[in-house]
């Protein structure tokens, strides 16, 4: 009787091995296909595509949007510093020429940036890098700006203006 009573419990552990080897057989084919991509590209979403452009004639790591290039950093430098950065990557300091290049800067992350914004003493204005004025239906400044600052940028449309020596991230902005 005692071997009429191992046969149901053989019976029971050979099916629990079948499909413990069908789980890991399963698992291990899930966990092949998680390392390669789909052959199915995914359709690009409204708005812009904040992942480097491999395809655009952009540099590494920068951004293609419209006909330009950006370099948004995570490495903090001076206005100054970040101003001869973009010039060594034939570019510039952020310049924001329409809205929907403002809008398009709303969609990276949320710190503040240099711009190539500053106070031209011998003009008496606020200029763009390349000498251009500040249009002032793009956006308005604080009341309060110091002339002795350098502007910083960010995501929400906000414009401060601080020490030049300060440190922070930037914007580069090559034209294509």
């Amino acid at each position: 009787m005692a071997g009429f009573q191992t046969i149901p419990w053989r019976l029971i552990s050979g099916v629990l091995g079948v499909m413990c080897l069908v789980l890991m057989a399963t698992l291990g084919m899930l966990w092949k296909n998680s390392f390669t991509k789909p052959s199915i590209q995914p359709t690009p979403s409204p708005g812009p595509n904040l992942e480097p452009q491999k395809d655009s004639s952009c540099q590494k790591m920068w951004i293609g949007y419209q006909c330009n290039c950006y370099f948004i950093s995570n490495e903090m430098k001076t206005w100054e510093e970040s101003k001869d950065f973009c010039a060594s990557k034939n570019s510039s300091l952020l310049q924001l020429q329409n809205e929907d290049e403002l809008d398009f800067m709303n969609h990276i992350r949320r710190w503040y940036y240099w711009i190539g914004l500053s106070y031209n003493k011998k003009h008496s204005a606020w200029l763009w890098e390349d000498g251009s004025a500040l249009s002032q239906t793009l956006f308005s400044f604080p009341q309060t700006v110091n002339i002795q600052n350098c502007i910083v940028y960010s995501p929400n449309k906000r414009f401060l203006n601080e020490p030049c020596r300060k440190e922070m991230r930037f914007i580069c902005k090559q034209l294509i």
